[in-house]
């Protein structure tokens, strides 16, 4: 039964594959592939699921070495497991997927980016079959960040509208806040509890039970950091005010993402990541807190809201939150079927609500009762209308969030802006330098003392260009430029803080170089095509340049160190070579990840989408 895993996952892998190939016009055939794909999978995992019945119940897992290491003791494994977590949330996923497609081929009709919706429905359902399947963290991100490219592109689906794409930028910024708890969590596993990251092994009572004893603070540490990617995901307190704005796309793609499937990716980490916090109850209490003030915050705010979009989604917030308490609580059977119930409810409500408007006025004609007096009713006035002005407002969620966040960061980056693009390129040539002569002594003398200050100042340089990318308005080239920076200064930091195979270098950096000339050409291509353009505004030249686009889009994938790049692996490698003790390093090196994923997807969006540049009409007046 182990080796009927892998296939699961290769089902809508190949169903993807295959779809890239039908001519956009061919709808018929586009709707097929992509509904016989997920039937077929549905069914396989039904067959998978009463063998595992009948075999036994305990969970089973398949293992396959993808790729040995250069150290020749480490290995990059791809790992499944099978259980009744995953039995349930695939068969829902399947269930509802298939339901989507089908209610998409009418709806869709003739619509210009029908290939585009299909291609990325298939994608973003080969990342959650993964995400579900996956037996360790290394296989886990992998799926994680399908989804999150694929929330984005279907977001941003109405590529030529101001908002949608605006708003798929937010949630992707969401989403990479959720990576950084995910990428500490892989690194503190590994480096402070010498795992191999298995879930089967974090769900070992007697190894956490082991480890509890002498690695408590390194147990709450991971424990929060599978909260806060558990929390970004899910839409929990602070981060709950993505969600309405997701729902920009097509009904049927916010009824699948936002309404069923990927926000409740955030409720699987916990129940996956069961055993690592069950005897900590500090973080036990703490889930049960985070969840209690979202249901009360997210139920008022949906109480209030104009769009049935928002209130739906602020009403699935409610109910995860209460998924939160019970999972906090040890109730795993419950949020199952809470999730079941929860995600089918949410995807036949979006779908209604085109229609929702003609719906109440029937159900007002035929039907009206006199509402009961409801809770609200029993406060005192000057408290209701607090609330209900709070509530409006949506508890300043965004604020919040820009306040103590983006702008932090976006100060920081204007801070820097004296330093001119001559002066970048003179103090990367000048480092170098320095990091080449630090890394050929290091590789020659495998036993010297390595200097961590010297790591830290080079993840230091690579945060401040980063962060000068991350701000950049006037030029794109210098923007893409700072972020390949950004990564040879962790490679240095890196390099310079344990000794280093020359095998590790070559894997990370090949990646990051193919991409970064690959997307570095396809920017001098449109600007001697379009003439002169900046990161100030949104131009839309996926119109004129579509091929382009998709060239460039690989590019910035590849840069950011998505799964289909060498730079993905080399991320893990290079992580390998921080030590137990050196958070700051692991912080500075995560963050800068995340905020060079964040200025890459911002190129990218700022060139590409939104209304185009040559259009007669009248532009979004807000461009920042």
């Amino acid at each position: 039964m182990q080796y009927l895993l892998q296939y699961l996952v290769l089902i809508p892998i190949c169903g993807f594959l295959i779809s890239l190939f039908i001519p956009r016009s061919n709808e018929n055939r586009l709707a097929d592939v992509a509904f016989y794909s997920v039937l077929l999978q549905l069914v396989s995992t039904c067959v998978v699921l009463i063998i595992w019945l009948f075999i036994s119940h305990d969970a089973a897992t398949f293992d396959k070495t993808a790729l040995v290491l250069p150290t020749g003791q480490d290995e990059f494994n791809l790992n499944f497991l099978f259980d009744k977590a995953s039995a349930v949330f695939l068969i829902v996923g399947g269930i509802l997927s298939a339901l989507i497609i089908l209610y998409s081929r009418p709806y869709l009709h003739r619509e210009e980016n029908y290939k585009r919706f299909f291609c990325i429905i298939l994608f973003f359902y080969s990342g959650y079959v993964l995400t579900i399947l996956s037996g360790n963290l290394e296989t886990w991100f992998i799926g994680w960040e399908f989804l999150g490219i694929s929330s984005f592109l279907l977001i941003s689906y109405y590529k030529e509208r101001y908002l949608p794409v605006k708003n798929a930028y937010k949630v992707f910024s969401i989403y990479r806040l959720a990576d950084i708890g995910i990428i500490l969590a892989i690194w503190a596993v590994h480096s402070l509890l010498k795992s191999p990251g298995t879930f089967t092994l974090l769900n070992n009572p007697e190894y956490i039970s082991y480890h509890l004893e002498n690695n408590h603070a390194e147990l709450i540490f991971i424990s929060l950091m599978f909260l806060l990617a558990a929390c970004a995901k899910s839409a929990q307190l602070p981060f709950s005010s993505w969600l309405p704005r997701a729902m920009e796309g097509p009904t049927s793609s916010s009824a699948i993402f936002y309404g069923s499937l990927s926000v409740h990716m955030g409720v699987f980490l916990l129940l996956r990541t069961f055993g690592v916090w069950q005897h900590l109850w500090s973080i036990r209490v703490l889930i049960v807190l985070i969840g209690i003030s979202t249901t009360l915050v997210a139920s008022g705010i949906a109480k209030v809201q104009s769009s049935a979009k928002s209130q739906i989604a602020y009403s699935s917030i409610a109910q995860i939150g209460l998924m939160f308490v019970e999972i906090g609580l040890g109730f795993d059977n419950l949020v199952l079927f809470h999730f079941a119930g929860n995600a089918f409810f949410r995807t036949y409500q979006l779908l209604i609500s085109p229609s929702i408007v003609s719906h109440a006025i029937r159900r007002l004609s035929y039907s009206h009762k006199q509402s009961a007096r409801s809770f609200e009713s029993f406060l005192p006035q000057k408290l209701r209308y607090s609330l209900y002005v709070l509530y409006l407002k949506e508890c300043n969620l965004d604020l919040l969030l820009y306040k103590y966040l983006w702008w932090p960061m976006k100060f920081l980056g204007n801070k820097i802006n004296f330093i001119k693009v001559k002066y970048q390129i003179s103090l990367f040539g000048v480092s170098l330098l320095a990091g080449w002569y630090l890394l050929n002594d290091a590789l020659s003398n495998p036993n010297q003392n390595y200097n961590q200050i010297i790591a830290v100042v080079f993840a230091a340089f690579g945060i401040m260009a980063v962060l000068k990318a991350f701000t950049c308005r006037k030029s794109a080239t210098s923007a893409w430029f700072l972020v390949i920076m950004n990564n040879c200064y962790m490679v240095l930091a890196l390099a310079c803080n344990k000794h280093f195979y020359l095998t590790e270098l070559i894997i990370y950096l090949s990646g990051v170089f193919i991409a970064g000339i690959s997307g570095y050409v396809c920017l001098k291509i449109l600007a001697a095509k379009e003439g002169k353009f900046t990161l100030g505004r949104f131009w839309g030249y996926s119109v004129a340049h579509p091929t382009l686009e998709i060239v460039f889009l690989l590019s910035c994938l590849g840069l950011m160190a998505f799964p289909i790049s060498p730079t993905f692996v080399g991320e893990d490698l290079l992580f390998a070579h921080i030590g137990r003790d050196q958070f700051v390093l692991a912080f500075l090196v995560s963050m800068s990840f995340i905020l060079g994923g964040l200025s890459i997807i911002r190129i990218y969006a700022r060139i590409f989408l939104g209304q185009d540049s040559k259009t007669t009409a009248s532009l979004a007046a807000r461009y920042y």
